[in-house]
């Protein structure tokens, strides 16, 4: 989130209120910890996804985004296997690269052959990048197959660029009625999202064409007749991050942090719906200068029950027949809500948990940013399949350093919360 709440005017803390906290789960592993200071390389945790190796499934692997640290390619156990620089500026005075979200597509048609690929979206340049993966390369199993010529996503030229309103939130999807692969991509503090064609281009690298935009609201009608909008620092819109596309029916996703999530076709066609708002859905505030902070007025009860402000990490539980659970960061509160797959059943809210701490030398998930889950079989250490959360606030700490890093999750666990 780009502004802090105070929250002190709703008369709750920061992280808890009175609810009762949801059940736990508790992680069996976490990546090495990420500083996002010079010393660190500016490496901070973001967002993973969950590439499945199908000839041999307990040798899979999570790709990360660590921001301006760039890529991380984690095994099953959370140990290191790659590293990959974001790239650098594109001239002295310019925007450095800064990878913010990671999704995969499966079997690209490439020049070269079908792929597999991790696409990041580069905030620092407003652009996609796209990596081959080879588990058994020599050198790392990631490969970048960018097209040089790849335009801007949002931008018209690199001025526009370090203002970085910018290439932010991804998601990627694979028509099945057409073969055709395509990304949605959010826009940094605006409500753009942005429908994007993945294309081979010579050589086996990837470009892409825009196809279409759509801006989400900024201003909401209130049910007392009056009009609200989330408070921000001046000049920034409410944004969109954590984006999933249901590829069954090609359903997209979209948490804007400060609303809730909203229900849309993945191509962008049709009137989107806003399906769960925040707590602070309606809640009035003021952006304090000297504080940086919006100061919150009197809450008149619009908001919904299950989500405190951001909405963060996006991602699907999918089950045979359509059944599974959309899976969102409440990251207000350092939890996790579940909801219904099935648009037929109108999305319904089907419980919450948290990743709480497994000891003392395995912490929990806070302030979570990113996640992602996969409901398959990944050899003898996750038979029931793999949820890995992003960690806001790792600890132990190293003093005063931010210190970020990724928690991986027995989904089986989660599953068996949330349906008890």
């Amino acid at each position: 989130m780009t502004v802090a709440l105070a929250a002190t005017a709703l008369g709750v803390p920061a992280h808890a209120d009175d609810r009762d906290a949801p059940p736990a789960v508790h992680p069996r592993a976490e990546t090495p910890v990420l500083h996002d200071d010079e010393a660190g390389g500016n490496a901070d945790a973001d967002d993973p996804a969950i590439w499945r190796n199908p000839a041999a499934p307990g040798r899979s692997l999570v790709v990360a985004t660590a921001k301006e640290g760039g890529l991380r390619v984690y095994d099953l156990d959370a140990r290191p296997v790659q590293s990959i620089a974001a790239p650098p500026p594109a001239a002295e005075d310019d925007a450095p690269g800064r990878f913010n979200n990671v999704d995969l597509v499966h079997g690209l048609r490439l020049t070269t052959g079908r792929s597999d690929l991790a696409v990041t979206s580069d905030r620092g340049h407003d652009r996609l990048r796209f990596y081959r993966i080879d588990r058994d390369r020599t050198g790392g199993p990631l490969t970048d197959v960018t097209d040089p010529s790849a335009p801007a996503v949002f931008s018209r030229d690199q001025a526009e660029i370090n203002d970085q309103r910018t290439a932010y939130g991804l998601a990627t999807w694979t028509d099945r009625a057409t073969g055709r692969s395509y990304a949605m991509v959010s826009r940094r503090e605006r409500t753009s999202i942005a429908l994007l064609e993945l294309l081979p281009a010579p050589g086996g690298k990837v470009t892409y064409r825009k196809l279409r935009t759509l801006d989400l609201p900024s201003t909401f009608r209130m049910p007392d007749g009056g009009s609200w909008s989330p408070c921000g620092e001046p000049g920034e819109l409410p944004q969109v991050e954590g984006m999933v596309v249901d590829p069954a029916n090609g359903t997209l996703y979209a948490g804007q942090e400060d609303v809730g999530i909203w229900r849309l076709r993945a191509d962008l066609t049709g009137t989107p719906k806003l399906m769960d708002t925040v707590r602070e859905y309606g809640v009035p505030g003021v952006y304090d200068e000297e504080t940086e902070e919006c100061v919150l007025g009197a809450d008149p009860g619009f908001g919904g029950t299950k989500l405190t402000a951001d909405v963060e990490g996006l991602t699907l539980v999918t089950e045979p027949g359509g059944d599974g659970y959309l899976l969102a960061s409440s990251q207000g509160d350092d939890t996790f809500v579940a909801y219904d797959r099935e648009r037929a059943d109108d999305n319904e809210y089907e419980g919450g948990f948290r990743v709480a701490a497994a000891g003392p030398a395995l912490d929990g998930s806070e302030e979570c940013d990113g996640a992602a889950a996969l409901n398959a079989p990944l050899g003898a250490r996750y038979p029931n399949g793999l949820l890995v959360v992003q960690d806001g606030h790792d600890s132990p700490g190293d003093g005063d350093r931010p210190a970020t890093n990724f928690k991986f999750v027995d989904l089986g666990d989660v599953l068996e919360t949330v349906e008890d």
